[in-house]
């Protein structure tokens, strides 16, 4: 299939969903919300990512049941109130009229369950909250999975540069990729796109890694670690949310690892599904720290799998090896 018509509407989905967070983080991000380390923008933006995403996809596709990160339960308590108008003012700006209780019904559409047959789509609509939170990096990640596998995902990245020789430049831009037509990237005004190639590097200790900025998502000591025993000597590229895997598929960097901080923690398949593919179509690898692939087919969890590690490819056992290794020491 083409999923020519799925992918024009990922697009528009997720271009819509940028809007509206760049609109709540510019508004509602101040320098005493950040002090204050004050969630309510992000609980804000991600509600409202939500409802648009979903609504737009049960405009296009209203058999496709939607994976996704939030439900509305704690917006129907009388004490968000004030939470839940602000998130119907900016709804309001790209579905007009809308009540109340549609917004509501419409941010629950996400309450699928997965599994392996079948179709539908996972959503996060805000990946990176801290990073939300702080005016910096953060993304609305959509995926279309297909009896198990991921077939396309639609990353939005509102505050990565669109060019990144140029970070001073124009920001804001969306990575797109579908099954076998490979990855390419658009800002988020126009039409125009741009293919992306993951990093040509062969030599492993020349490499880059890419890890989250907080330490409470991977460990960065471990990560250490498997960089000295490569040979790595390049200091690690931090950043928020799945523009990790905008990172690796673009060539900024060749290695993202999520390395776990707790034997019992599961990965959530809207964290992954849509920068997996990105990195794959652009030429990357993306599976578990085993070596194994990502298994998209068991729900909301990969619970076969245990943490992440994508690469460019070309050393990809080579890191995985690295891996193993540390966990035995």
């Amino acid at each position: 299939m083409s999923f020519e018509q799925e992918r024009s509407a990922a697009i528009e989905a997720v271009q819509k969903a940028c809007q509206l967070c760049q609109t709540v983080q510019a508004e509602l991000v101040t320098e005493e919300t950040v002090a204050k380390k004050d969630k309510s923008p992000v609980t804000i933006a991600d509600f409202g990512a939500q409802a648009i995403v979903n609504q737009h996809l049960l405009n296009v596709f209203p058999n496709d049941p939607i994976v996704a990160e939030e439900d509305a339960h704690i917006l129907r308590e009388p004490d968000a109130a004030l939470m839940k108008e602000r998130i119907i003012h900016h709804v309001h700006t790209f579905w007009p009229g809308a009540s109340e209780e549609q917004i509501l019904i419409s941010i629950d559409r996400g309450n699928y369950e997965g599994g392996p047959q079948g179709r539908h789509w996972t959503l996060d609509p805000i990946d990176g909250t801290k990073g939300f939170i702080r005016g910096d990096q953060y993304a609305i990640a959509l995926g279309l999975i297909e009896n198990g596998e991921v077939v396309l995902g639609a990353l939005g990245c509102p505050n990565l540069p669109l060019q990144a020789d140029k970070p001073d430049g124009a920001k804001g831009c969306i990575l797109i990729a579908v099954k076998g037509q490979g990855a390419f990237i658009r800002s988020l005004e126009d039409d125009s796109e741009t293919p992306i190639h993951v990093s040509e590097i062969a030599d492993v200790s020349q490499a880059s890694f890419c890890e989250s900025v907080e330490s409470g998502h991977t460990s960065h000591s471990r990560s250490s670690q498997i960089a000295e025993a490569l040979g790595v000597t390049a200091p690690p590229y931090r950043i928020d949310s799945q523009c990790k895997y905008a990172a690796v598929a673009r060539g900024d960097a060749s290695i993202y690892l999520r390395l776990p901080t707790s034997p019992t923690y599961q990965e959530k398949i809207w964290d992954h599904a849509a920068g997996s593919i990105v990195v794959k179509e652009a030429g990357g690898k993306v599976t578990d720290i085993h070596g194994a692939p990502l298994n998209f087919a068991r729900g909301k969890t990969f619970e076969p799998n245990t943490g992440i590690v994508a690469t460019c490819g070309s050393f990809h056992s080579q890191v995985i090896d690295a891996v193993k290794r540390s966990y035995e020491q």
